[in-house]
């Protein structure tokens, strides 16, 4: 098959004064492309010369500059409707591409209308033996609402020993490198600018499921990420985030009658979550865990405007949050892995 009869894939690279994470892994993304590809630098108002670098040594690149840093969601959301193709794939500026990683996921996600968004199997550049906190083998959600992946659970990666090499239908891909169709990423509203940085690419993926689609992961395609590049694990701006954005997350996806149970739930674990780190004498984490509540409910009139505008984009088709459905897990992943030691999830 040539180009001509090929979909069109658009890599997208998100920078945000990234110059030397586009020195050292766009060569790869450049030298293992796709026969009908455009790649394409969104940047989020940089103030290093990653504008200047790009035009210098990589001219065939489509820059399209946004005049401020609106995050990852934001960023990604104002360049993604500029851009015209049949694919999106959403890489991170810190990523190591490998030889035909893009085929294999385009070829599945051809052969079903319905499969939306697809992720590959995600390893860490670093210690390239072990999956990768973001992402992983496949995002999956625990019936309170967190969120983990096989091959990493909490903190707890383990070695890629091809264990994980099947396709499967997950709950959610990473959006450290989500593929994704167009089409479908603009009919349920593309990315929630609202989150800023951090789950905004599982709250995509809920509500594609929520419309009726699926969620890939492919382990024929493999990618290396170094991760952190926004913010490190342990950094309470990312602590603050994550907690704030699971809370937009349920709020937003689940359907009306199963909010206060699992609200509630969430409240008293997050609760929990912040007396181990006072404990532990990590007193801003505990601080960032009460300012997430805090800035959820001041910012919950938005929240009732999102659920409003999925209803009206026809979203909530089906409810995805429970036993059966792919990628969701009916037990807690929180109580398996504290009290029950178990540190892998199999799926």
């Amino acid at each position: 098959m040539n180009e001509h009869n090929q979909p069109l894939v658009a890599v997208v690279i998100l920078n945000w004064n990234g110059k030397h994470w586009l020195e050292k892994f766009l060569p790869s993304v450049v030298a293992h492309a796709y026969p009908n590809q455009k790649i394409i630098v969104g940047d989020n108002a940089s103030t290093d010369d990653s504008i200047s670098f790009l035009k210098e040594k990589y001219p065939a690149v489509q820059i399209i500059q946004n005049t401020t840093n609106e995050g990852f969601a934001g960023g990604y959301q104002t360049v993604l409707q500029q851009v015209k193709a049949d694919y999106f794939v959403l890489l991170n500026s810190d990523v190591e591409v490998t030889k035909h990683w893009i085929e294999p996921i385009i070829e599945w996600m051809e052969s079903d209308e319905k499969l939306a968004a697809c992720q590959p199997k995600i390893r860490s550049y670093h210690q390239p033996e072990l999956f990768e906190y973001a992402g992983a083998a496949g995002g999956f959600i625990d019936k309170n609402g967190f969120l983990f992946c096989r091959g990493r659970v909490f903190n707890h990666l383990e070695i890629d020993e091809k264990q994980y090499d099947n396709n499967l239908e997950i709950f959610w891909a990473t959006g450290a490198a989500m593929f994704v169709k167009a089409k479908l990423f603009h009919a349920v509203g593309g990315l929630d600018a609202t989150f800023f940085a951090h789950q905004e690419e599982v709250d995509l993926c809920w509500r594609l499921k929520n419309a009726g689609y699926k969620i890939g992961y492919c382990g024929q395609s493999t990618v290396y990420h170094v991760g952190g590049g926004m913010l490190p694990q342990g950094n309470p701006r990312k602590t603050y985030l994550n907690f704030r954005n699971s809370l937009f997350l349920l709020f937003k996806n689940l359907p009306l009658h199963r909010l206060p149970y699992i609200f509630l739930k969430r409240t008293a674990l997050d609760f929990l979550a912040a007396m181990v780190a006072l404990k532990e004498g990590k007193h801003k984490d505990t601080w960032a865990v009460f300012k997430a509540h805090f800035s959820f409910y001041i910012l919950l009139p938005t929240m009732i405007q999102e659920r409003r505008k999925m209803k009206r984009l026809n979203v909530f088709i089906s409810d995805s949050f429970h036993k059966g459905e792919p990628g969701y897990y009916d037990q807690s992943i929180v109580w398996d892995f504290f009290i029950k030691k178990k540190r892998k999830f199999e799926g």
